[in-house]
C-alpha cells in the first residue's frame, strides 16, 4: 500500500473533469490538484513556455510527495511530455495516448476528428498516435481555441458557446468522420453543445480512459492505496479568480476550496 498522493494537473480548471473521472475509477486514491489559471490559456503559447510552465509545476507536485503524476492537459501531454519524463523520476500519465487509443478503437468508417488548442493540433500528437496504431484511419484536426476561455468562464450552455461550437465543429462533419477526441480537458465542460452538432458521430473524452490507464500502473507498481480512511483530496490554483468554485460546481460531486500558490516560485 501507498498512500502517497496523486498529482493532477492542467492548465486552468479544465483538469477537473479528469478529477471527476478519478474520483470515480480510484475512490481509495488521494488528489492534489494544481490549475495553473494565472497563465491559462497554454495553447496559443510557445513550446518552451509550455514545457516552462509545466516543470514549475512538476517541482510543486513533487514537493508535495505524490507518487505519480496525470498530465490533465493536452497542450503539455503533446509538447512537453517527453522533456518531463527524462526529468523526474517518477510515473508520469499524459492524456494525448489514452484518447488516441480510444479513438481507434470507436472509429467504424476510419474518418476521425481531433479538436484542441492551437497548440496541441499544430503538434500533431493525435494524429501520430492514431496512425501508429492504425495507418489508414484518415485524421481531421481542427484548432478550437475559444473553447478554453467560454470553459473557463462557465459559458458552456449558452448561445455563444452554442454558435462557437457550430462553427467549429461543422467543417468536420462535412467530412464524414464517426468518431471525435475531444483534445482538451476543458472541452467536456462544453459536451452538450459539442453533441448537438455532432449528432450521432462518437464524442470521446479521454479523461476515462487515462483514469483506467493509471489504475492499472498503480496495481502493476503495487502503488494503490487502500484502508478505511477516506482521502482528503487537496486544490491549489496559481490565482483565485473564482472560477475554480464555479467549475468544481459543475464538474465535481461536492465543493471543494482552492488554496492560492505562487507558482513562480518553482
Amino acid at each position: 500500500m501507498d498512500k502517497r498522493p496523486i498529482g493532477i494537473f492542467d492548465s486552468g480548471v479544465g483538469g477537473l473533469t479528469v478529477v471527476s473521472e478519478f474520483l470515480k475509477i480510484l475512490p481509495a486514491e488521494e488528489i492534489i490538484y494544481f490549475g495553473d489559471t494565472a497563465r491559462v490559456p497554454y495553447g496559443s503559447k510557445s513550446k518552451e513556455i509550455v514545457t516552462k510552465y509545466s516543470t514549475q509545476i512538476m517541482n510543486f507536485l513533487t514537493e508535495k510527495n505524490v507518487k505519480s503524476v496525470v498530465i490533465a492537459c493536452n497542450t503539455v501531454s503533446s509538447n512537453s511530455y517527453a522533456e518531463l519524463a527524462a526529468k523526474f523520476e517518477l510515473p508520469i500519465i499524459e492524456v494525448v495516448s489514452a484518447g488516441a487509443n480510444e479513438c481507434v478503437r470507436t472509429t467504424k468508417n476510419n474518418r476521425v476528428g481531433v479538436i484542441g488548442t492551437e497548440r496541441t493540433i499544430k503538434s500533431g500528437a493525435y494524429e501520430k498516435y492514431i496512425n501508429e496504431i492504425n495507418p489508414d484511419i484518415s485524421v481531421y484536426s481542427k484548432a478550437c481555441p475559444l473553447f478554453v476561455p467560454l470553459a473557463e468562464e462557465g459559458w458552456v450552455n449558452n448561445s455563444v458557446s452554442a454558435i462557437t461550437a457550430e462553427i467549429y465543429l461543422q467543417e468536420l462533419i462535412d467530412k464524414d468522420i464517426d468518431a471525435l477526441v475531444l483534445g482538451c480537458t476543458h472541452y467536456p465542460l462544453l459536451l452538450n453543445q459539442i453533441n448537438k452538432v455532432c449528432g450521432s458521430v462518437s464524442v470521446i473524452n479521454p479523461a476515462q480512459a487515462t483514469a483506467l490507464k493509471m489504475k492499472s500502473l498503480l496495481d502493476e507498481k503495487q502503488l494503490c492505496r487502500s484502508g478505511n480512511v477516506a482521502p482528503a483530496h487537496s486544490f491549489f490554483v496559481s490565482d483565485n479568480t473564482g472560477k475554480f468554485g464555479k467549475i468544481c460546481n459543475l464538474v465535481l460531486p461536492r465543493k471543494y476550496d482552492a488554496k492560492l500558490v505562487d507558482i513562480e516560485e518553482y
